[in-house]
């Protein structure tokens, strides 16, 4: 197992993508952070509580520093499910995936290592991520007569950041098995995080029912209630999950697209 494993990360490491990835989630982190620390501190430097107004973020003094320090995520996991998809589909694209099985003949040891490396591979850009959006978030907080540091919840929302950019990898493993032509898992998986969930969740928030009991269960929305982010007010405001309540939603979600993934390949003709 631990030589598929070694191959895994191999694979990735050997291309140039890793460290074009490595410098914009480097760069998204440090960005992201010095936008929402002015963001969220506008109004407190005005004499008004951070995000205070009608319909306006609000959050406690540690929901604006989570905010701040995991803004990154907004992007993050875009970069992450690419990455998910890419670690399968460039496999199926380039026909290499008959040689992968035929060096490991156990295909479940294969997708194993797949999931273990993407889970390794997910935590490492986000501890490059966090790196930048803490030394950046930190300094516009104290500069703007905010705590940068208002409790021990903080560091436990960069912990679970980590874990959300692995699941999010996993997402993409499933997404890229599903879906065997490269291009179009990008384009599909993308398009569907970035674009056609949000716009669900947007017009879902007008229904009760649907703000209630399935806007909190969407992938983004579970993201956002691991990390205790900033909430929004308003009629149409949606409730977050509890953090751990969200980060079971969102494993479930990659449980069941790897899981069913590599189950799936485990049992298809490869040739």
């Amino acid at each position: 197992m631990s030589a598929a494993i070694r191959s895994e990360f191999r694979k990735f490491f050997t291309t140039r993508m890793w460290w074009g990835m490595a410098i914009a989630m480097f760069v998204a982190g440090a960005g992201l952070a010095v936008a929402f620390g002015f963001l969220y501190t506008s109004n407190a430097m005005s004499g008004g509580g951070p995000g205070q107004g009608q319909g306006a973020p609000t959050g406690t003094p540690v929901q604006v520093a989570n905010t701040v320090y995991t803004g990154y995520l907004s992007i993050g996991y875009l970069l992450t499910l690419v990455i998910g998809v890419m670690q399968i589909g460039s496999e199926y694209r380039h026909k290499t995936i008959t040689s992968t099985f035929l060096g490991t003949p156990r295909r479940g040891r294969v997708m194993g290592a797949k999931v273990v490396a993407l889970l390794g591979i997910g935590a490492l850009y986000g501890l490059l991520s966090i790196v930048g959006s803490v030394v950046a978030g930190a300094i516009v907080l104290n500069a703007r007569g905010a705590d940068a540091f208002p409790g021990t919840e903080v560091l436990r929302s960069l912990a679970l950041s980590l874990l959300v950019l692995g699941l999010w990898a996993l997402i993409g493993l499933g997404a890229g098995i599903l879906i065997p032509n490269q291009v179009a898992a990008l384009l599909i998986s993308v398009g569907v995080a970035w674009i056609l969930e949000p716009i669900a969740g947007l017009l879902l928030s007008f229904w009760d029912f649907g703000r209630e009991h399935v806007v909190p269960y969407l992938p983004t929305q579970a993201t956002n209630a691991i990390v205790s982010g900033v909430t929004q007010t308003g009629a149409n405001a949606v409730k977050p999950l509890t953090w751990w309540v969200a980060a079971l939603v969102l494993a479930a979600y990659a449980v069941v697209l790897a899981g069913f993934g590599s189950w799936r390949t485990a049992r298809s003709d490869i040739s």
